[in-house]
C-alpha cells in the first residue's frame, strides 16, 4: 500500500492569533490534537511538523520533540522553501501538506485525498481547487519532485509564502479535486481569531474523548444541534492570510 508523509507547517508569530498553535483545547495543546489527528490516517507514513528559525518557535520544537515527534526548522517567511528543505531532509517521496490551525482535521479525509493522488496518478490532489469541506479541512497533496519544480520556479512572494499556489496555478500539473457530496464550505473550523477560539473549545470540550477519534460527522451532529455555537465565528473570510499575500503580492526571486 502506497503512503504519503505529513508535514504540519506551524510557527508562534501568527499576526492575528500569536501562539494558537500552542493554545489549550480540551486539556491539550492545538497542535498536539492536529499531529493526532494525522496519525490516525491510514495512508499516512509519518507526521513531521515543520516550523521556523525564529527564537519564539523554539517552544514548539521542544513541545513537539517531546512528543517524539520529527521537527524541521527553516525559513520564516518563505514556507515553500521550509517545506522543500523538510521534504529534501527526510527523504520524502509524496507529502501531505496539513497547518497546524486545523485542530479538527479528519484522518478519513485526509486518506480519501491521498488514495485519489495515488489512484488517479496526479501530480497535486487536494479537497481545495473547489471548496465543497469545512474550512480547517484542508488537505493537499504533491511529490517531492512537483514541489522540487515549484520551489525552483515560484517567483512571487504569494506563491512562496502560501507553499501551493504556483502548482495550482501554473497549468503544467496534473491536478485532482477531491469533492464533499455536500457543500460545507460555509463551515469554518479553523483558528485564526479569537471568536474561532471559542467555537472550537465548545466543540472539543463536548467531543473530544482520550483514544477516542471523532469525525466530521460528529462535529456536524454537534453544531446543528448547538446553532449558537456554529454562528459564533460567522463572516470571518475564508483564506484571509493569502488574500493579503495576493494583494501586496511583488516578485522575490
Amino acid at each position: 500500500m502506497k503512503k504519503a508523509s505529513v508535514i504540519i507547517q506551524a510557527r508562534m508569530g501568527a499576526s492575528r492569533l500569536p501562539n494558537k498553535v500552542l493554545m489549550p483545547l480540551a486539556g491539550k495543546p492545538v497542535l498536539e490534537h492536529v499531529i493526532c489527528r494525522c496519525q490516525h490516517a491510514q495512508l499516512v507514513d509519518r507526521v513531521i511538523v515543520a516550523t521556523t528559525v525564529d527564537s519564539k518557535d523554539l517552544a514548539i520544537v521542544n513541545f513537539v520533540s517531546g512528543l517524539g515527534v520529527s521537527v524541521f526548522c527553516g525559513s520564516v517567511n518563505d514556507v515553500l522553501d521550509r517545506y522543500y528543505q523538510a521534504a529534501k531532509f527526510f527523504e520524502l517521496q509524496h507529502i501531505v501538506r496539513i497547518t497546524a490551525d486545523c485542530p479538527l482535521i479528519d484522518s478519513d479525509i485526509i486518506d480519501s485525498v491521498v488514495g485519489k493522488y495515488f489512484d488517479l496518478g496526479a501530480d497535486y490532489a487536494a479537497n481545495t481547487l473547489k471548496e465543497t469541506y469545512p474550512d480547517g479541512e484542508d488537505v493537499e497533496v504533491f511529490s517531492f519532485d512537483i514541489l522540487s519544480r515549484a520551489w525552483n520556479n515560484a517567483k512571487m512572494f504569494s506563491e512562496r509564502e502560501h507553499v501551493t499556489p504556483y502548482i495550482r496555478k501554473s497549468g503544467v500539473f496534473k491536478k485532482i479535486n477531491v469533492a464533499n457530496k455536500i457543500n460545507l464550505s460555509r463551515q469554518r473550523w479553523t483558528l485564526d481569531e479569537p471568536r474561532d477560539f471559542q467555537k472550537l473549545s465548545a466543540i472539543f470540550d463536548a467531543l473530544y474523548q482520550k483514544d477516542v477519534f471523532f469525525h466530521i460527522k460528529d462535529v456536524l451532529q454537534f453544531l446543528a444541534g448547538h446553532p449558537q455555537i456554529d454562528k459564533m465565528n460567522a463572516g470571518i473570510m475564508r483564506n484571509e492570510g493569502y488574500q493579503k499575500s495576493l494583494a501586496n503580492d511583488r516578485k522575490v526571486c
